[in-house]
């Protein structure tokens, strides 16, 4: 994997701003307004061809900017029948391979869901499947971070130690960190200086500076409930402290991407951006 310079800011697909909607477009456009980095949403399945990927590739190393992807929602490999996992493997597998033929960094999905079971069992099973995905993916020469997400609601499986746990046993795998998610997640907690150095300290005492230089991170503004995510939000109507956050990824030299998830894509990409390029620490 190639190494990232420095904090990047981009957009959760297309920007909504951009004339044309296309994805070469999109990055074009993330480009004018002044960010570098873009999420390619395979979310509903990965339709990107080969051929148009390496189009993609061509234009964003042109433009400097970052590529990553999120896989589709339906991924569960804690599924109690084995072609479910299969096919969740299947779709980790085509999503890094299409993002990688893009010259994409960083794959982000939904690890799986808990449903009622042991969660250390559910551990087990999700690193297995993720470590057969991994050993597929190395064996075709295809190199890209797979990052199991920090999830927004107590029945999926996601937590910051299961995610770390998971990058300490496989190679390829780093936590892609949700702030919001990790807000809701704990009910309104996670969301003070104290507690995002707690994290970030967590983070860099496991898996070591490679981490922190290689921060796959989702920001939005967030609405919550008892059991957790609601919706995404702009972060300016959400009760999420994220100036303060900007400043911990500052002090802490945070390279990698950070994606806004906001419902105004480039808005708040654009908002953070700003703001941390304001911060001195």
């Amino acid at each position: 994997m190639f190494k990232v310079d420095r904090l990047r800011f981009g957009t959760a697909g297309i920007p909504l701003s951009t004339p044309k909607r296309s994805t070469i477009d999109g990055i074009i456009h993330v480009r004018n307004l002044g960010l570098d980095a873009m999420e390619l949403e395979f979310v509903r399945g990965v339709n990107l061809k080969p051929e148009l990927a390496k189009k993609i590739k061509y234009v964003a190393k042109k433009h400097d900017v970052l590529l990553t992807a999120h896989a589709p929602y339906y991924i569960n490999l804690n599924a109690s029948e084995k072609a479910k996992v299969e096919a969740s493997k299947k779709r980790i597998i085509q999503s890094a391979e299409r993002l990688y033929q893009a010259g994409g960094w960083s794959v982000v999905f939904h690890a799986g869901y808990y449903m009622k079971q042991d969660p250390a069992k559910v551990y087990s099973r999700i690193r297995d499947a993720l470590k057969e995905v991994e050993r597929e993916l190395l064996d075709r020469g295809i190199k890209v971070w797979l990052r199991p997400e920090l999830t927004g609601k107590p029945t999926q499986f996601g937590e910051l130690r299961e995610i770390v746990k998971l990058s300490e046993e496989l190679e390829t795998v780093l936590p892609a960190i949700d702030f919001a998610h990790a807000h809701a997640r704990n009910r309104g907690k996670c969301n003070s200086i104290e507690e995002w150095r707690e994290m970030l300290s967590y983070i860099e005492d496991r898996l070591g500076r490679e981490a922190l230089d290689n921060m796959h991170i989702h920001m939005s503004g967030i609405e919550y409930t008892e059991k957790g995510e609601k919706r995404h939000l702009p972060l300016r109507e959400s009760d999420i402290k994220w100036e303060d956050l900007l400043r911990v990824l500052k002090e802490f030299r945070v390279k990698g991407v950070v994606i806004s998830e906001s419902p105004n894509i480039e808005e708040d990409a654009l908002l953070m951006k700003k703001k941390y390029e304001e911060i001195r620490v």
